[in-house]
């Protein structure tokens, strides 16, 4: 049925139309309320559509040629009309043709001319597609190549059509619109399988094949490790995530996603090839993983033997100044403080610093001396300070649940942890709610401190970041590492499963910018919208991410992105899993092995 059948109204034998002797058909409920016909465009129910065909291609094309174009984050359609060309009579007019050019070849021949190079290239082409097609190993096509543009107006096809021709016109394809062939190109841009517009070039399969829209984007490298395999082509997904601008990544899934066993197995294989891996698990989740490595686990709570003093100052870097170090830990205290004490006033928050400075001063520690070997102060020292000046009252009865309370036994001791190790786990499950964010906070800085004393790959892996997210201090530290790390050849992979916690502070989407790889994978349908506009994903990626299983998901690494199945080996599996199945079978299999080896 033709388009213009829709809005035909139906007549009598008078020539009148009778409203009650019409009914209601489908094509009646689907057709256009109107249209309106340009040479340049159509206007289809106030939606302008401007149709446009190829002319001309270049002598080569690549594959992938169209996939810039298909991109566009703009509404158009593409159709590819395939027509088949009838071998035996293209063969006689081929033969023809190699004549014509052979016989122009030696014509200049005799006439003692200077040889063609376009002509004998020509020749040579002509023989080698008539062999191909004498074989069967080639055959001939007419295609045409049809592109339409939707927008509310002229203005918006006009700005869209310059888009596109700075794309195309790189790759010298030249397109032209269908003047006064706008509803014969509707028609044949509409999914019903009609060529209307019957604007050809000819084609052998070989070139036919870069027509092909649907291209995947490998990530394989000759460096990195394996993440996982490509959905779309079953390629493996190596990449190196120190070769990018920043080594930071963002994770965000559903609990039991898979997405700790993502990072455990990046963790396990980057250690294979040098890299020195920082975890802070509010889990639990890496105990066995830095057990059967060899790495240093530390169980942080208050009843804990392990202590970080928050006051352990970095020691300054040849390039650095240490007032500057001082001042710059000293503003990291006051933020410290104010997240313990439940915010600060503006003339607390000035008593604090004071209080900081004084404390300092008080071991000899200023922005004069060499303090990389002086021993820090402790809480108690603070308060001391802190008791002394006038206003402090209320500070004083809020610092000391820290200080000689319930909260006291963590972080007012010397620092007695050692991470100078190639796997270091802080593990914060044992530590009360109220206190995780702070304990996340401290432990980072610590961090961050030793990781400034030597140089090193290292990655530093964040498990529920949403912890450090929730509070603006903590996450203006996190952004700061961040941004900062690349410096100390440092990457930051931050893990949640919170994603609106994550995206509601105002440094969640800094922190997504400033990751090179983002990992999505299974996400709750009252999250997606919301990670759907974040990373900007089409209909398509959305519904994979709300029906992906465990381990799957979609890859982000610098421009590229793919459809991943994250793999790994039955030992790794072993080693790695949180499966809890798995873990009551692997936990009996071991007790087995522990009896038969006493008994």
């Amino acid at each position: 049925m033709a388009l213009f059948d829709f809005i035909q109204p139906k007549k009598t034998d008078s020539g009148i139309t009778n409203p009650r002797d019409q009914l209601m058909t489908l094509t009646d409920v689907i057709a256009p309320s109107a249209i309106s016909v340009t040479p340049r465009s159509i206007n289809i129910s106030g939606v302008v559509t401007r149709v446009y065909y190829a002319v001309s291609y270049p002598r080569f094309l690549n594959d992938g040629w169209m996939e810039p174009v298909l991109n566009l984050t703009r509404e158009l359609d593409v159709s590819i009309f395939v027509h088949p060309i009838d071998t035996a009579e293209t063969l006689k007019k081929f033969q023809k043709k190699v004549a014509e050019v052979q016989s122009q070849i030696n014509i200049k021949a005799e006439k003692g001319e200077v040889r063609d190079p376009q002509l004998e290239a020509a020749y040579r082409n002509l023989e080698e597609l008539r062999d191909k097609l004498q074989q069967a190993e080639e055959k001939l096509f007419n295609v045409g190549f049809y592109l339409a543009l939707y927008g509310k107006d002229e203005v918006e096809i006009n700005k869209a059509e310059n888009d596109i021709r700075g794309i195309l016109d790189a790759r010298m394809i030249a397109m032209k619109p269908a003047l006064f062939q706008q509803e014969q190109g509707v028609k044949s841009i509409f999914p019903l399988a009609g060529d209307e517009l019957l604007v050809h070039s000819k084609f052998n399969s070989a070139p036919l094949s870069s027509f092909f829209p649907f291209t995947s984007f490998d990530l394989t490298s000759d460096s990195g490790i394996l993440y996982g395999i490509n959905r779309h082509n079953s390629s493996l997904v190596l990449f190196d995530r120190y070769s990018l601008t920043n080594y930071n990544s963002v994770t965000f899934a559903t609990s039991g996603a898979g997405k700790s066993y993502t990072l455990k197995l990046e963790i396990l294989r980057s250690l294979m090839f040098g890299t020195e891996v920082i975890v802070l698990d509010p889990e639990r989740e890496y105990e066995y993983l830095a057990e059967a490595t060899g790495g240093r686990f530390f169980n942080i709570s208050l009843s804990s033997n392990h202590h970080v003093n928050p006051f352990d100052l970095p020691p300054p870097g040849e390039d650095e100044d240490p007032k500057d170090v001082l001042r710059t830990h000293i503003i990291e205290m006051v933020g410290l403080f104010r997240l313990m004490l439940g915010g600060l006033s503006a003339e607390e928050e000035t008593l604090i610093d004071l209080a900081i400075q004084e404390t300092y001063a008080l071991k000899d520690i200023t922005g004069d001396a060499d303090f990389s070997n002086m021993e820090p102060p402790l809480l108690t020292d603070f308060e001391m300070v802190l008791a002394g000046m006038e206003g402090s009252g209320s500070l004083i009865a809020r610092l000391q649940k820290y200080t000689s309370g319930t909260w006291s036994g963590f972080m007012n001791a010397p620092t007695n942890v050692d991470i100078n190790q190639k796997f270091v786990v802080f593990s914060l499950r044992d530590m009360e709610d109220e206190l995780k964010t702070i304990a996340m906070y401290i432990i980072t800085n610590f961090i961050w401190g030793s990781i400034r004393r030597r140089m090193a790959k290292r990655l530093m892996v964040i498990d529920e970041a949403w912890w450090m997210m929730k509070s603006e201090d903590t996450a203006s530290f996190l952004f700061s590492l961040a941004k900062r790390g690349r410096k100390y050849y440092l990457g930051i992979a931050t893990i949640t499963q919170d994603v609106d916690d994550f995206l509601r502070s105002p440094y969640g989407v800094p922190m997504i910018t400033n990751s090179s790889i983002q990992l999505l994978m299974k996400q709750s349908p009252t999250a997606i919208d919301n990670i759907q506009k974040t990373f900007n994903l089409t209909d398509e990626e959305k519904l994979l991410l709300l029906e992906s299983t465990v381990g799957e998901g979609i890859f982000f690494a610098g421009l590229k992105h793919v459809a991943i199945k994250i793999i790994a080996s039955y030992t790794e599996d072993q080693i790695i899993t949180s499966d809890p199945s798995q873990l009551l079978q692997i936990k009996a299999a071991r007790a087995e092995l522990r009896a038969a080896r006493e008994g």
